[in-house]
């Protein structure tokens, strides 16, 4: 893979797969994005091991170069035997949870935010994930990430659980089913609930309904839920 694009900004930049000789690069541009946040909540950085553990054959990793210089990178990975496996919060089966692969973390360095990177990223890496192997795809999202929410929503994700996750950390669990298209037809039942509003999701998410989209009505962020 060394596909080319053309920024905003006017860079052209490469999408290239990633190996475990990239390592430190991967690692020194999370350190970067780090050091860039507001706060730490909102990022689930990886270690050196988990990283590696995907670029050996365990997921895939895909980076965009700006030159040489690596400057965005977005990961998938097999949970394998994940004690903690989103697919049991989304509700699947214990013979399709090894059809399930994670969206992972994405980091953009921050000189190059607004250019659309993390979706671009996003569309290229899903659209190189095998439906032979993999059926669905899970994530997690903190509520009022807006910026992760909208990426997921745009590669067609949905919102089917919320939930604490991570040692008590509240968090949506979002997945795709790559057997079936989430458009769905406009006389579809709609619910709209603040992101606030915990408890109101969690009953709606328990009775079959799914988050599809966000929006922000009179300063507060609204989550658009369907069934």
């Amino acid at each position: 893979m060394n596909e080319k694009h053309v920024l905003k900004n006017g860079a052209e930049i490469s999408i290239r797969r990633l190996a475990p000789e990239q390592l430190k690069e991967i690692m020194a541009l999370q350190e970067k994005v780090i050091a860039a946040l507001t706060t730490n909540a909102i990022l689930q950085p990886l270690s050196e091991e988990e990283f590696l553990h995907i670029l050996q054959g365990n997921g895939q990793m895909i980076g965009a170069y700006d030159g040489n210089r690596l400057i965005a990178f977005r990961a998938m990975l097999d949970p394998g035997n994940d004690k903690e496996h989103l697919g049991i919060d989304a509700g699947l089966t214990a013979d399709e949870l090894s059809l399930v692969l994670y969206s992972e973390i994405s980091n953009v360095d921050p000189a190059y935010r607004g250019n659309g990177l993390q979706q671009l990223l996003g569309k290229i890496i899903f659209g190189e994930v095998d439906p032979n192997r993999y059926r669905y795809i899970c994530t997690t999202v903190a509520p009022y990430n807006i910026a992760s929410l909208k990426d997921k929503f745009a590669q067609g994700m949905q919102i089917v659980s919320l939930k604490m996750k991570y040692g008590g950390k509240l968090r949506y669990i979002l997945m795709k089913d790559l057997m079936h298209s989430s458009s769905k037809k406009g006389d579809q039942e709609s619910h709209l609930l603040p992101m606030g509003d915990t408890e109101g999701q969690q009953r709606l998410l328990e009775d079959g309904w799914f988050g599809v989209a966000i929006e922000q009505q009179h300063g507060e962020w609204i989550v658009h839920y369907k069934k």
